[in-house]
């Protein structure tokens, strides 16, 4: 699969390269930095970058106007993306030939080419791998940089279970190449402080359920009052991640006409329980839609059910005594 890709690069002069909307640093790093790795490598094909801008990540790179004419004959690859109804700027079918790239589980087949490999950390990370599996691919600084990136948030910093000796090994690889690691990390976790006084609400007020289920419910006022959009809410969905006895979580964030969830965990895997609400993702990390509150209180009853089934199912023989 690698091959044929690759095959299709070679043989199209016109590249558009699309991700998921409401982009995280993987969407922006895979897309980027496949991107990159094209422009450097073939100076005189042009390489186009589509979707919504991003304010907390437009330090990695910013997105092109392309206009429709563009897409004729074009080939499309979108990177990061598991299902259709999720790919920023619907123009994606328009191309010549369509490749999708991801690393989340199948939900939705698309594309003329599919590479998807759930057990990656990240998109950025196969991309990587892309690049090694091509001897005559240059990798540069840039493109190492937003690989790097992807990787970096999609690990949590390489914290989470997705981790594994190929990602410290490509990870290795990537920072081998001559950009401020310093500079990207203070542009990456940086906050404004409307953002941190929000975190502060957040850590006030979340719930924590006796079966370890922690949850906050973030109105359009509340955000308001702290001068935030809801995305700015839905990037504090980890700051009560090390809170003693939590095995899962959500955090609500209210938009106009629908609230946004987004769900993690420590064992239980969530990511069925999200395609019951409108979304999907990783076993431990996705993100679903609900419409009112009751819906929310739905899926934390559902999420608590999870939960206490997630400990039946792992309780072990001898500590059913009599």
């Amino acid at each position: 699969m690698l091959e044929k890709i690759f095959e299709e690069i070679k043989a199209s002069q016109t590249i558009i390269i699309h991700r998921h909307v409401r982009p995280d640093p993987d969407a922006f790093g895979s897309q980027g930095g496949l991107a990159t790795l094209i422009k450097d490598n073939f100076p005189e094909k042009k390489v186009w970058l589509t979707g919504e801008k991003s304010e907390s990540l437009d330090f990695l790179l910013t997105m092109d106007t392309v206009a429709d004419e563009i897409y004729q004959d074009a080939l499309v690859i979108v990177c990061d993306t598991a299902n259709r109804e999720r790919i920023d700027d619907q123009r994606f079918t328009q191309g010549r030939k369509l490749i999708k790239i991801d690393h989340h589980p199948v939900v939705d087949s698309y594309g003329d080419l599919e590479w998807v490999d759930p057990s990656s950390s990240s998109t950025s990370e196969m991309i990587a791998r892309f690049c090694r599996s091509q001897p005559q691919l240059k990798l540069t600084p840039q493109a190492a940089r937003l690989l790097f990136a992807g990787i970096v948030g999609d690990t949590g910093r390489f914290q989470y279970s997705n981790v594994t000796p190929e990602t410290f090994e490509t990870a290795a690889e990537l920072v081998r190449q001559p950009f401020d690691r310093q500079d990207f990390f203070n542009h990456l976790y940086r906050n404004n402080v409307n953002v941190l006084h929000l975190n502060g609400y957040v850590l006030q007020n979340f719930t924590l359920t006796p079966e370890g289920v922690g949850f906050i419910k973030l109105s359009l006022d509340t955000i308001r009052h702290f001068h935030l959009q809801s995305s700015d809410a839905s990037s504090l969905v980890n700051c009560f991640s090390s809170a003693e006895n939590l095995k899962a979580w959500v955090l609500f964030s209210e938009e106009e006409g629908l609230i946004r969830a987004r769900i993690r965990s420590k064992g239980p895997e969530i990511h069925l329980l999200a395609a019951n609400y409108h979304g999907g993702g990783h076993p431990m990390a996705s993100g679903a839609t609900v419409y009112n509150w009751e819906e929310a209180d739905q899926l934390i009853a559902d999420l608590r059910a999870l939960v206490r089934h997630d400990d039946e199912a792992t309780e072990t023989p001898g500590s059913l005594e009599s």
